[in-house]
């Protein structure tokens, strides 16, 4: 009975090509003794398999259970066939069909066998070469053009493959099979150095070996990697580091690092073991670490910071660079402020200039920019706060299939956009502020890119409800309907996706601003979502902000008006002159918006305790505030009261100042505040009674706040859901967008 002979198909989608997993179906049905075919469509994979029942009934298991590391398994559908007239199994060509269903694959880091053959003298071909890859590693989603991901649809598809290379790539059993941007030294990509006019100075060996000696002599090289230029320069060198903070006009924002290992990363910070399995991942990303005291890293690299951004050399590239330098580099975004990484090695002569002092390029086009992902440890899982090379675009599964693919444009701040089509919903990578004619266009080429590979026009469009967001703005030019999406609705939304819950749940959604439905500002938003919608059940209580926008970069002018909403004073270092022309725009309500975030709440406090009175970077003083608690073990908390529907903090402000005048430590402040915070929020939750909690926005990127909050619910007998693949900032925005089109699209049709 178990040699009877059947045959089955197996359709598979999810992130199966790029990922060795058609030369493993290959192993695996040989093994096996199984005829039949493997083949890439533009829906995933198709294999076909004729055998011993008993032959198939194992293959068919270790197909999902052995599959290569990288692969992901969405969907798995298996369908009993006639017997067929193959002889033997093989590997045919890719079926470009329309139904383009596959997952992309993010780039990978560089795995430990092309390291090895990196550094192996014999192996001729590879030894040092800098754009070494496989099928388990290497660039995917940057050089994509189209799909199915076939070399010819990538910017892979200049080089003619040599000899040996092409030996490699059409054999089954070779690590190499269908690597699409397999290249050796003979026939891929190679390196030059120039000047800052565009001059070859050198190439190849040469190039790497001139630019290592411009960085040990202080000097600022942009490296051509992965998804864009970097700008380099040595970690340990503080007069290097200032100046790089001049030019690229950067005066407090902590830089990234890079280290050549897990075990280099922990000469320099504290670093636990699911840390460590972050940086040593796949995606490799930029992991958010304690320092340890007295290293050699500058400290204006991340100054009053107690955390190192840092990253393993993910491309062999930067293997080779460590390896010789031996030293930590920055190794940061190129580009100017505001505007998106670059990418290009023609136009970064403009872009950079002033700022890089040589230019180390290659000539594999980047089709696709992509920024290096940022994750923290947060409640002992990952949090993904910028998504992009390692995680984006792989996507996420909707739990019903769409009659209408649905494109998402994002917010104005850390902007990403997103597609909806069938079941999965697709985010780019991390866009950034849209602040710039050159970020507006960046968006505008990643939304058009997401709907060119997966070759659709999207039926709806949605957007934030702000009317002055240039993203909505963009989409209402173009668009003769769009869909207006609540700002902090969308967050809510997009942490029910991430956790893959549904309603009822209560949404605290804390963040720095957003468009309220009552034309206000909000940002300390309890909402209770439903199956209809949302409810504002409660918020923070409104006070003004004088000069708007000015006030978020001036954090004392924040101050100034919540003092004055509490009918408090208090001297904030501006001349009487200037403080009576502030006190006068709000008496007369003269461009004082008024606002209930919790973001300029801790704007106010960190400038009321003397931890921070400037917002060169966003968030600077809200981050101070944290790092100041993390110092204090108080566990006591101010007074608040609930009043209707409005979170009153008068009496906590008037504690707070009392506390600063008795010369309190500003940490046990600043810890009192935190604990409060959390306990506010366990108040709505028992006042609402819901069981499940939310907790989104940009506020729960602190991690003392975040961590407080999920033990305190959970002691109240709540539960309690926070993000982890989605970043909890404007960053998901996009993915709320979506989610919320589609219960608009589920009214309509009702």
């Amino acid at each position: 009975m178990h040699n009877k002979q059947e045959r089955y198909q197996y359709k598979l989608n999810g992130a199966v090509q790029g990922v060795g997993f058609r030369p493993f179906v290959y192993r695996l049905a040989t093994e096996h003794r199984l005829s039949g075919w493997v083949q890439n469509s533009a829906s995933g994979v198709i294999i076909e398999v004729e055998g011993a029942a008993v032959n198939i009934t194992s293959f068919e298991k270790l197909l999902q259970q052995d599959k290569p590391h990288n692969a992901v398994i969405n969907h798995f559908v298996s369908e009993r066939l006639d017997l067929g007239e193959d002889q033997f199994f093989k590997i045919i060509e890719s079926d470009p069909t329309k139904l383009l269903s596959v997952s992309i694959l993010p780039d990978l880091a560089v795995c430990p066998d092309c390291l090895a053959e990196m550094n192996d003298p014999t192996a001729d071909r590879h030894y040092r070469y800098p754009f070494i890859n496989c099928t388990n590693c290497g660039p995917r989603f940057t050089i994509i053009k189209s799909l199915p991901y076939d070399r010819q649809r990538t910017t892979m598809a200049t080089f003619a493959m040599c000899d040996e290379c092409r030996a490699e790539y059409e054999n089954p059993l070779n690590r190499r099979f269908h690597a699409q941007p397999i290249a050796c030294l003979k026939c891929g990509p190679h390196l030059e150095l120039w000047d800052i006019d565009g001059a070859v100075v050198a190439k190849h060996e040469d190039a790497l070996m001139r630019a290592l000696n411009a960085v040990r002599q202080g000097k600022i090289l942009a490296l051509k990697g992965l998804g864009g230029f970097h700008l380099i320069a040595d970690a340990t060198n503080e007069e290097v580091v200032q100046k790089l903070r001049k030019r690229k006009c950067r005066p407090r924002q902590p830089f990234a690092v890079m280290v050549s290992s897990g075990k280099e990363s922990e000469k320099y910070c504290d670093v636990s073991d699911d840390e460590l399995n972050l940086l040593l991942s796949p995606a490799a990303p930029i992991v958010l670490l304690r320092k340890k005291p007295k290293i050699k890293i500058a400290k204006s690299v991340a100054p009053g910071n107690p955390f190192l951004g840092m990253m393993l050399s993910y491309a062999p590239l930067h293997y080779l660079i460590l390896q010789e330098l031996n030293t930590p580099i920055i190794a940061t975004s190129g580009n100017r402020r505001d505007e998106p990484i670059c990418i290009d090695e023609y136009k970064v002569l403009e872009c950079l200039s002033g700022i890089a002092d040589l230019f180390l390029v290659h000539n594999r086009p980047i089709n696709n920019g992509v920024e290096d992902s940022v994750v923290r440890i947060m409640a002992d899982r990952d949090m993904v706060l910028r998504r992009g090379r390692g995680y984006a675009p792989l996507p996420f599964t909707i739990n019903k299939k769409l009659a209408k693919s649905i494109s998402s444009v994002g917010g104005d701040m850390k902007n990403t956009v997103a597609l909806a089509l069938a079941d999965k919903l697709i985010m780019s990578p991390h866009i950034g502020d849209l602040n710039t004619p050159q970020a507006c266009e960046n968006h505008d080429k990643m939304k058009n890119m997401l709907r060119d590979l997966y070759e659709t026009e999207p039926d709806i469009i949605a957007c934030d409800k702000h009317p002055d967001y240039r993203s909505s703005q963009m989409a209402q030019a173009l668009f003769s309907k769009v869909t207006p999406v609540q700002h902090h609705y969308a967050h809510a939304l997009s942490c029910l996706l991430d956790n893959e819950i549904d309603t009822p749940a209560l949404a605290v959604v804390w963040d720095g601003t957003g468009y309220g439905d009552d034309g206000t500002i909000w940002g300390g938003e309890f909402l209770q979502i439903t199956d209809e919608g949302y409810d504002r059940v409660f918020h923070f209580r409104s006070f003004p902000l004088p000069g708007g926008e000015a006030a978020v970069k001036t954090p004392t002018r924040t101050a100034f008006g919540l003092l004055y909403e509490a009918e408090l004073k208090r001297k904030l270092g501006f001349s009487s002159k200037y403080a009576a022309l502030l006190e006068e725009a709000l008496n007369k309500k003269i461009n004082c918006p008024l606002t209930s975030s919790v973001g300029r709440l801790f704007d106010a406090v960190a400038v009321l305790t003397g931890v921070s009175s400037e917002n060169s970077f966003e968030g600077e003083p809200a981050m101070a505030l944290e790092f100041a608690a993390m110092k204090s073990d108080n566990t006591e908390i101010y007074d608040f009261e609930l009043k209707e529907d409005v979170i009153a903090w008068q009496k906590m402000l008037e504690q707070i100042l009392d506390n600063i005048d008795e010369k309190v430590s500003v940490c046990d402040i600043a810890r009192k505040f935190h604990n409060t915070l959390s306990a506010i929020i366990v108040s709505v939750a028992k006042e609402v009674d819901s069981k499940r909690v939310l907790l989104t926005g940009g506020c729960f990127q602190n991690k003392l706040l975040l961590e407080n909050a999920i033990n305190t619910l959970k002691i109240a007998g709540f539960e309690p859901y926070w993000h982890y693949r989605i970043p909890p900032g404007d960053g998901g925005i996009a993915a709320g967008q979506i989610m919320a089109a589609i219960r608009e699209q589920k009214k309509e049709s009702q």
